[in-house]
């Protein structure tokens, strides 16, 4: 249990627990429990999950829609008023073994997707036997970004157990199928102005015949024009300063200089490549080859772009803290990604359209939600992705609504319904949609959560 947070004034009227649960071989994965501030006893459950791969959990418990958050001191703690624990009780899972706080007693951080679902899973049955109470609770796996993967394939394990009560999944900003999301992208950045009418007749013309008709898959080109228009955008979404995770944002400390940096500090180069957007793009892959020989020589610092989470690393690497949340003293600091997870991630899927249709078979229940100016998982990719999964329509797209913190009634974003499956955006929000866009993504969660309509 965690008796006393460090920097909190006032500590919270609901329980929270921080440790380890097993996974496969020596592996311990790191958790922080949040209780409901509601009703613990009878509250759903929720599983957490950033993405990556090889970014941590509590980054969404401290920036997105725990009930704390860190100053910008790095010391300070203060609480969220817009908690997704004020409906459920939480989880955040750190995974894989290597990301946060969560570690190997072997360091061998070498994983795939199919590994990673099967270790989420042991731990999340080593959680039921620690807090056999919450067995019989209504059970949600959740995440977003690379979680996109994380969640379909942990639910596709989740929902042949019997003794555990799962109810469904939620999706948020999903890497649901790389070339769905590549292409769409592009779309995306036409119709957002982020490139003119000679580029994209210049794509459409060498990539797609001329046929604007349809879903053109650019990356599938094989002439060197479309290859070089491709290549064109996605230096345009990498190279020129532009918010990756949201596109009307700010870049936090500035416009990057570009590509691979080194930082002298800390004696690393600096790369915000993940892998996988843009992946069938040749000098994006390199690129990622080449980060994967640099951290594999512990020389490469990966930092998510656009992004500063100083202030959470800080707070949480004092030794106060690390006593607070019982972490060993011989595992690492803790850091928002790691680059030694991501150097040596196998990523075994292309699409997730199998693990999706299991889930819906089983009658579970799905949401999936995007903020409509991300750019990493953009709302169109994940639009198309859903759609050629072929269920049934319930209602045709609408705006949805919210309550704005000045009591008005506003507009949220938009919905489509299929059978057991919600697709919503959020108006307005980045790829991390709780932190964008608190109010809204709490009404969302508790629109899918109680069953109610979004109209």
């Amino acid at each position: 249990m965690i008796t006393e947070l460090p920097g909190l004034a006032v500590q919270p009227n609901f329980k929270q627990y921080s440790g380890y649960l097993k996974a496969s071989g020596t592996k311990k994965l790191h958790y922080w429990f949040v209780e409901s501030q509601r009703n613990p006893k009878s509250d759903p459950l929720i599983l957490w999950m950033n993405g990556g791969p090889g970014c941590s959990s509590v980054l969404g418990l401290l920036t997105e829609h725990g009930p704390f958050r860190i100053m910008d001191d790095g010391k300070t703690v203060y609480y969220n008023n817009a908690s997704w624990n004020l409906l459920a009780n939480m989880i955040y899972l750190e995974a894989p073994a290597g990301v946060g706080f969560s570690y190997s007693d072997d360091r061998n951080y070498t994983i795939n997707d199919d590994q990673v679902a099967k270790d989420n899973y042991l731990a999340l049955k080593d959680f039921f036997s620690k807090y056999p109470e919450y067995s019989s609770h209504d059970f949600y796996v959740t995440g977003e970004s690379y979680g996109g993967v994380y969640v379909p394939t942990l639910s596709a394990l989740v929902v042949d157990d019997t003794d555990i009560n799962f109810q469904g999944m939620v999706i948020g900003n999903g890497l649901s199928n790389y070339e769905l999301n590549d292409n769409s992208l592009i779309y995306f950045g036409y119709y957002h102005g982020l490139y003119g009418a000679k580029t994209w007749h210049g794509l459409i013309k060498s990539c797609c015949n001329g046929n604007y008709s349809g879903q053109c898959m650019f990356t599938k080109g094989s002439s060197s024009e479309c290859r070089n228009y491709v290549t064109e955008v996605s230096q345009l979404i990498y190279n020129s300063g532009l918010n990756e995770y949201n596109l009307y944002g700010e870049c936090a400390g500035g416009v990057p200089s570009g590509g691979l940096t080194f930082n002298q500090q800390l004696q690393k180069v600096v790369s915000h490549n993940f892998g996988w957007l843009f992946s069938s793009v040749e000098h994006v892959k390199k690129e990622f080859e080449a980060n994967k020989i640099l951290a594999k020589l512990n020389k490469l610092q990966l930092d998510p772009p656009c992004i500063n989470a100083t202030n959470v690393a800080d707070y949480l690497n004092t030794e106060q803290t690390r006593q607070v949340l019982h972490i060993p003293s011989v595992v690492q600091k803790w850091s928002t990604c790691s680059e030694d997870v991501s150097a040596h991630y196998i990523s075994t899927y292309q699409d997730m359209s199998a693990e999706y249709m299991k889930v819906l078979a089983a009658k579970k229940r799905v949401l999936v939600y995007n903020g409509d100016v991300d750019m990493a998982c953009n709302f169109l990719g994940d639009e198309w992705f859903v759609e050629r999964l072929n269920l049934n329509v319930v209602a045709g797209r609408m705006e949805w609504y919210y309550m704005a913190a000045d009591d008005t009634k506003q507009v949220a974003g938009f919905v489509k319904q299929f059978e057991n499956l919600d697709l919503v955006t959020v108006r307005g929000a980045g790829h991390m949609v709780p932190t964008d866009k608190p109010l809204a993504a709490l009404q969302m969660l508790n629109n899918y959560l109680n069953i109610k309509s979004f109209q």
